[in-house]
């Protein structure tokens, strides 16, 4: 799946025109879309590092978009908008996004605050993590086994992801409904045939699992002893 460093969600097609046309300039890849539909139809099909969003975007909201995002991811999400009130920027960063920047801005200036977050983004998720024959790349999203890539579909990594940054802590159903599938009646069905595929990929013997286990009533646990990280 191909990855961007930047996606701008804005209405104002120069202004977005000239960033993303300056952002890849300087190298850091960019992708601009101008509504909602457009910005969920892309991130099925890329993995994006950050997103700079504007607030009134015709038919829909940047708020509305960001809530929504953040069901299931935790990029960092710029708000760049030519609103000012003070109610406006609280809301911005207690829905969950990273910063408010007013428009209009310097482009150098701009590129500089994302070019720092994205450095923090992805020192934060840029470790490897090994089990067993295995080791799993956070930042790239890749699972490896002796130095082969093992084939996950989108969900069977968030899950295995998820389950793997709380290793050695049970996690319940609910938890994994909400934090990887965004949705709260996903029915148990799916996770449990999501559970098995994983483990007929990394267990030995599915049937006696030695990382995915699960706790009776409760949940799923990843059960990792010393594990190497960098």
């Amino acid at each position: 799946m191909p990855r961007y460093d930047c996606l701008i969600v804005d209405d104002e097609e120069a202004l977005s025109q000239s960033t993303c046309e300056f952002f890849n300039m300087f190298g850091v890849k960019t992708f601009w879309v101008s509504d909602k539909t457009a910005c969920f139809d892309f991130l099925l099909k890329n993995k994006v590092d950050l997103i700079l969003l504007d607030i009134n975007l015709g038919q829909s909201s940047g708020f509305e978009i960001c809530k929504e995002l953040r069901k299931t991811m935790d990029t960092p999400i710029l708000f760049i908008s030519a609103r000012t009130s003070d109610d406006d920027v609280l809301l911005a960063l207690n829905i969950g996004g990273d910063d408010y920047i007013q428009k209009p801005y310097s482009l150098n200036i701009l590129m500089a605050k994302v070019k720092t977050v994205l450095k923090r983004y992805k020192s934060n998720y840029a470790s490897t993590v090994s089990f067993g024959r295995f080791s799993i790349d956070l930042y790239m999203e890749k699972l490896m086994v002796d130095g082969r890539e093992v084939k996950l579909k989108s969900m069977e990594y968030r899950l295995l992801s998820y389950l793997i940054k709380n290793k050695n802590r049970t996690i319940s159903k609910d938890e994994l409904f909400q934090k990887v599938w965004g949705d709260a009646i996903t029915g148990e069905g799916t996770l449990n045939v999501h559970i098995r595929r994983l483990r007929e990929k990394i267990e030995e013997n599915p049937n006696e699992p030695q990382y995915i286990k699960t706790v009776w009533g409760t949940g799923y646990v990843f059960e990792m002893g010393a594990s190497y990280e960098h």
